[in-house]
């Protein structure tokens, strides 16, 4: 049995031991069936959260494009939903299942910790205590309980967190442009968070990963070129935005945990290290090795299924 994750932007496929990740983004070509011939015949379980993208006119729409693509490969696949059972077939509860799967799994191994997980868009925070209280549960839900925060490691605009930098030393207040110049991944690679491996998004300006392109990049944030502000200024707007993304995760870890302190968290997703590293959790691929990049939830739901012996 394989385990796949259809996102909005990639696509993940857990074999055995190994991960594969695809960029496929759903908002401009839909090449699922072609990402999954190698797998025709097998037995899949599958989770979904690619069926909100604007590619779709719904979410109806895009839960029955990604089954039948699917299943146009794959006949025996099941898809698992927030309900926390498997479906062959088409339906609303299938939507954004993804991160259910994840808790599911985790639930008996970690019972009383705070699952975080960090992707290349959204940041997941599940509290695992009560796993009955997590069934249903829409994205909507999520956001207003602090349980989806839509800030990742690589693919959030700049200008999505911080309006305003300071720069010369701190010395001149310089607000930032609303523009998609630089993202998230520039600020982690400057800062040294990631590699050029790790920056597996395209650029918003179709140049390359180089530190000194991130640099350019993050410099127009503030309508200017490196060589205009220098390198010092650049590295301070990706300092704003990660001193920002840090303090929303952290504020909304306590609001979903429900704790003024930091509860006791298992990290994965690719920002598995970045997080436990920051806020002092335990990192899953210490246990899990490269499958957390996968982890949530393309080989939990795959586990799930085995456990609950029901495919």
């Amino acid at each position: 049995m394989i385990g796949i994750d259809v996102g909005g932007a990639n696509l993940k496929i857990v074999d055995g031991d190994d991960v594969i990740i695809h960029y496929c983004p759903l908002w401009k070509e839909s090449p699922i069936a072609t990402y999954l011939k190698p797998y025709a015949g097998r037995k899949a379980a599958v989770v979904m959260s690619g069926e909100l993208a604007d590619g779709f006119s719904s979410k109806e729409e895009g839960i029955a494009f990604i089954v039948h693509a699917v299943r146009s490969v794959i006949s025996d696949a099941w898809f698992y939903g927030t309900d926390g059972a498997f479906h062959a077939e088409p339906c609303m509860s299938l939507a954004a299942a993804n991160w259910l799967a994840s808790a599911d799994y985790l639930r008996t191994k970690f019972p009383e910790s705070v699952f975080v997980d960090m992707g290349s868009t959204t940041t997941d925070i599940i509290p695992l205590s009560s796993f009955d209280r997590l069934l249903s549960l829409r994205d909507l839900d999520r956001l207003q309980r602090g349980m989806l925060v839509y800030t990742g490691l690589l693919r959030a605009p700049v200008a999505s967190l911080i309006r305003e930098v300071s720069l010369d030393c701190g010395a001149t207040r310089t607000l930032v442009a609303n523009e998609l110049f630089a993202i998230s991944a520039d600020v982690h690679l400057v800062m040294g968070h990631i590699g050029k491996v790790e920056y597996a998004v395209p650029t918003p300006d179709n140049a390359g990963v180089m530190i000194s392109e991130s640099l350019q990049r993050l410099a127009r944030m503030v309508c200017s070129d490196l060589s205009e502000i220098g390198e010092e200024n650049a590295r301070a707007v990706a300092a704003a935005f990660w001193d920002e993304q840090r303090s929303v995760i952290e504020e909304e870890i306590r609001r979903a945990s429900g704790s003024e302190t930091m509860p006791n968290l298992i990290c994965a997703g690719i920002g598995s290290a970045l997080l436990a590293q920051t806020f002092g959790g335990r990192d899953l691929s210490d246990i899990y090795g490269t499958m957390t990049d996968a982890f949530p939830p393309a080989f939990a739901v795959r586990e799930v299924a085995k456990r609950n012996a029901e495919l």
